[in-house]
């Protein structure tokens, strides 16, 4: 068995699904053997929302999202859910979920997991530079009037 921990297969599910799924079949292309336990089939949860974070909750809406459980040979179960209807992407997340809890962990850490860490990092840089081009200060200026 793999020492990753919970965080880290939490963060690793995390990144496997906010994946776009074209770069995940390109940096894992040849999945191994592995038998479904569930699906990959699509459904929708609800989203809840806080108003300013921490306020009551409320339901948002809808999201589709498509979830898969698979076996490995050896045995070890791996899960998935991502968003929207791509099945595809589903069962390849939930054999890599599988596959980390294995002894293949830091191969597929450095192959896979790294590889997608930084293009989603890349990716947040960009947007948040796109925003701060946007940003406006503005100020309040005092009116003679009392």
């Amino acid at each position: 068995m793999s020492t990753h921990t919970l965080s880290d297969r939490k963060a690793a599910m995390g990144l496997l699904a906010r994946a776009r799924p074209d770069r995940l079949a390109a940096v894992f292309p040849d999945m191994p053997d592995s038998t479904l336990l569930r699906g990959p089939e699509t459904g929708a949860v609800m989203v809840r929302g806080r108003q300013g974070g921490t306020g009551a909750p409320f339901n948002l809406g809808e999201v589709t999202i498509t979830r898969c459980s698979v076996q490995l040979p050896c045995g070890t179960v791996g899960h998935a859910h991502v968003q929207g209807r791509d099945k595809a992407h589903a069962r390849r997340a939930a054999v890599l979920d599988a596959l980390l809890q294995t002894q293949d962990a830091e191969a597929l850490t450095r192959a896979v997991l790294s590889p997608l860490a930084a293009e989603e990092t890349a990716r947040r840089e960009t947007r948040a530079r796109k925003a701060a081009a946007t940003k406006v200060e503005f100020f309040t200026m005092v009116r003679g009037d009392d």
